[in-house]
């Protein structure tokens, strides 16, 4: 199978209630992320603001913390708990959901930078941390120099008619997916991140079932700015820590990728993400 994955009959089912969604007339940005540009920000197209899933107490005790065998520092990110819920922010384009050639596994589209591959476990936390299977994910995050896909504004760019780091994919039997993409880059007020939303195939409405985002160890994200490829950014200088970050001020523990890999050949990034299925 190519990396634009030719849709089984599930997924089909899935992609076509997914793109119900793209006769919405939504647009917005969630409160309390980006405020660089985003109120000038405009779609290539309609674009939307699902309103994000409640977020709801923890479940269940944390599973025991990945080891690297490539001496990369990890975090305690394999967990059957509930994932937090996070705004989508000014840049979602959540009018592609119902366009078949964003269901894919590389969502590079040529962009450079440090190779990523990206991996999301869905587990139901409200049945023993059980696999969910064919749930519909769509990831998004920014180019190595801070711009989204999709949206034209002073801060972020002219990118429209882009649809560079966005995709689809619907989890296995394991309740897996995964990405072939880019380590992000960063842009003013937010510290390195990635978007992600999940539809359940079974319980699909308007709103995802889980809007959130990932983080990663900040020594791996030093070490891929520090490189050639991101010299044009370099260093974050507006965000120095988590604690700083107005999404992840209030706790990463569950958020936060387990890395692995090295910043000359390729990254794999594993997040555990708990929903109540």
């Amino acid at each position: 199978m190519n990396n634009n994955d030719i849709l089984k009959p599930g997924r089909r089912q899935v992609l076509g209630k997914l793109g119900s969604l793209s006769m919405l007339a939504l647009f917005g940005c969630g409160g309390g992320e980006e405020s660089a540009g985003a109120a000038t920000a405009s779609a290539s197209s309609a674009a939307g603001t699902a309103a994000p899933a409640t977020n709801a107490a923890a479940d269940t005790a944390a599973a025991p913390t990945p080891v690297s065998s490539t001496g990369v520092a990890q975090t305690a990110a394999g967990s059957c708990t509930l994932i937090p819920t996070e705004t989508e922010g000014p840049y979602p384009l959540l009018a592609i959901l119902g366009n078949s050639a964003m269901v894919r596994r590389d969502i590079t589209e040529g962009k450079a930078g440090v190779p990523l591959t990206l991996v999301l476990n869905l587990r139901n936390v409200g049945s023993t941390c059980a696999p969910i299977s064919n749930a519909a994910v769509y990831v998004w995050h920014c180019d190595k120099d801070g711009g989204y896909s999709g949206y034209s504004s002073n801060a972020n760019g002219n990118h429209q008619g882009e649809t560079f780091l966005r995709g689809i994919q619907v989890s296995d039997s394991a309740g897996q997916v995964t990405f072939t993409t880019i380590y992000p880059g960063w842009y003013a007020g937010r510290i390195t991140h990635i978007h992600f939303q999940v539809y359940l195939n079974d319980n699909l409405r308007v709103t995802a079932t889980a809007t959130s985002q990932l983080g990663f160890p900040q020594s791996v994200t030093e070490a891929v700015y520090a490189s050639s490829l991101y010299s044009t950014h370099g260093q974050n200088s507006t965000v120095r820590g988590f604690a700083a970050d107005n999404v992840f001020s209030d706790g990463t523990e569950y958020q936060i990728a387990s890395v692995t890999g090295d910043v000359n050949s390729e990254f794999v990034a594993t997040l555990d993400v708990g929903i109540r299925a």
